[in-house]
């Protein structure tokens, strides 16, 4: 097992296990298997509120929630139709409803069993019932153990945006089981393989560190996740500790994020965060050739390894289209938004883009070399 500590507002562990022997009786045991007992010594409590979708309930809770209840909690669950459609302001209101039903007291657990929604939504709903109550996170899919479930941003999607209305609320714990990965639809795991990739190419962001970056390209992700999701989740850490609220640092973690949230918003969430990320570190990127920020070797690396992994590397909406969306971000900063472009390979910039010369960026991003 690999533990990794985050020393943010809140001090807390990240556990990466699949599959491993108890130590005891020496079976076998998976890490949600054991997370009742582990999160009976982080948080404590008498409830637990299980917060799932309606497919990682069929697969999943039962499992939990026997692991909890053997280790002393009342359990109750609370369960959604699965999909990005469902991180709304209706659901969230329906969890703190069902909460304040439960009588969840501020001692009591919320736990996210799931991708980026379920834990985007739960961590929202922790950190506004009663002002806040204890928070678990559970990753289900590549891209929540990667990047969602770490560092505590939380949100829901309102009409005018994605991710508008939330709050940075960290957890107790974060239970990374490798196992649950190998139910993942292929589409899901390449997601998540987006978000891998963008920390290959962000990495060390100050000396241009390509080692993650040139070993997705030499070994597959999928036969190499533990060591993959603790190098990504290492790399986010660092970058949580210096700069928790997203002031500054932070931001490198959006990189292909401000392009790539406007293609998933004008394709009402048809085409998934993954998919549409990837479109848009392409976008930044040839932007960034055409800035003088970064050589075109750098943009062909990335379309290599984007492709290799099955991923789209372009988009039918316009300029006018993603521009529009772009300047509801919440990277906007008055007449200014940040964007992240790559230098090379391992490094990355923050560039204060002015407003009105914003469309013409993303105009140099999607014409093609």
């Amino acid at each position: 097992m690999k533990t990794i500590t985050v020393k943010a507002s809140k001090t807390y562990d990240i556990l990466i296990d699949g599959i491993s022997s108890d130590g005891v009786a020496h079976e076998c045991v998976s890490l949600l298997d054991k997370a009742g007992s582990v999160i009976r010594k982080t948080s404590g409590g008498y409830t637990a509120a299980i917060v799932t979708d309606d497919i990682l309930a069929s697969l999943y809770e039962k499992r939990l929630k026997d692991s909890l209840e053997k280790n002393g909690y009342r359990v109750v669950s609370f369960v959604f139709p699965h999909g990005e459609s469902s991180k709304n302001t209706d659901t969230f209101l329906s969890l703190i409803s069902f909460l304040a039903q439960e009588k969840l007291s501020r001692s009591d657990i919320v736990i996210a069993l799931g991708g980026g929604v379920t834990g985007d939504i739960t961590g929202f709903a922790a950190s506004s019932y009663l002002r806040g109550c204890r928070f678990v996170q559970i990753p289900t899919t590549l891209l929540a153990a990667v990047d969602s479930s770490v560092g505590g941003k939380t949100a829901v999607n309102i009409p005018a945006g994605k991710n508008l209305l939330g709050s940075f609320y960290q957890p107790d714990v974060v239970l990374c089981d490798t196992s649950l990965l190998s139910t993942l639809p292929a589409d899901v795991f390449k997601d998540g393989c987006a978000e891998v990739i963008k920390y290959g190419i962000i990495a060390d962001y100050k000396i241009a560190d390509r080692s993650l970056f040139e070993s997705l390209a030499q070994t597959p992700i999928n036969t190499q996740l533990e060591e993959v999701i603790a190098k990504c989740v290492e790399i986010k850490r660092d970058i949580v500790m210096k700069d928790e609220f997203d002031n500054a640092d932070r931001k490198l973690l959006n990189f292909g994020h401000t392009v790539g949230h406007a293609i998933e918003s004008l394709s009402e969430y048809g085409i998934s965060h993954g998919q549409a990320v990837a479109i848009g570190m392409v976008i930044e990127s040839r932007a960034a050739v055409r800035l003088g920020l970064c050589k075109e070797q750098c943009l062909q690396d990335i379309l290599e390894m984007l492709t290799l992994y099955g991923l789209p590397v372009s988009t039918t909406f316009k300029v006018d289209e993603i521009t529009s969306i772009c300047l509801s971000d919440k990277k906007r900063d008055g007449k200014s938004l940040t964007m992240i472009f790559p230098v090379e390979i391992g490094k990355c910039v923050l560039k204060e883009i002015p407003v009105d010369e914003l469309e013409n960026v993303i105009r140099l991003g999607l014409e093609e070399i």
